[in-house]
């Protein structure tokens, strides 16, 4: 017997259709957001950036931080990057709770990701972020 609501007439369809972006949830449009900022550098680094998989985690893992907590860092990381190992490709972690903490709204958010993945590919490619794109932290303070 198939499930009806207390009106008896059945199981309604979704309230929004799955075209429209508001059906998109948060956590899929911040992994869309974070493509977004990484895309952004493959026109000019796409060749060494075409093995790199691109990890969105909740949290940092609490056992890894501990290894490798430097005083002088921040201490919670918005990402990090992994350079290949073995048969594992290099891969850039991004941690989502910890950036949509730091950021007021998608504007900001957008903007923290695209420094973020300047600054890990800059961290793979062994380069400093000013050559992996000359717009990296023009704006701040």
């Amino acid at each position: 017997m198939g499930r009806r609501d207390r009106h008896g007439r059945g199981v309604r369809g979704p309230l929004i259709p799955a075209e429209h972006p508001a059906a998109t949830s948060r956590s899929e449009a911040f992994d869309d957001e974070v493509l977004d900022a990484f895309e952004r550098l493959l026109p000019r680094w796409g060749t060494q950036l075409r093995a790199v998989d691109l990890v969105v985690v909740e949290m940092p893992d609490v056992e890894r931080l501990g290894a490798a907590a430097d005083p002088a860092a921040d201490p919670v990381p918005l990402a990090y990057a992994e350079p290949a190992r073995g048969s594992r490709p290099a891969r850039i972690v991004v941690h989502r709770h910890p950036v949509l903490r730091r950021s007021r709204d998608r504007t900001e958010r957008v903007a923290l990701l695209e420094d973020l993945m300047v600054e890990q590919v800059a961290d793979l490619l062994g380069l400093a972020p000013e050559q992996v794109d000359p717009r990296w932290d023009v704006d701040d303070d």
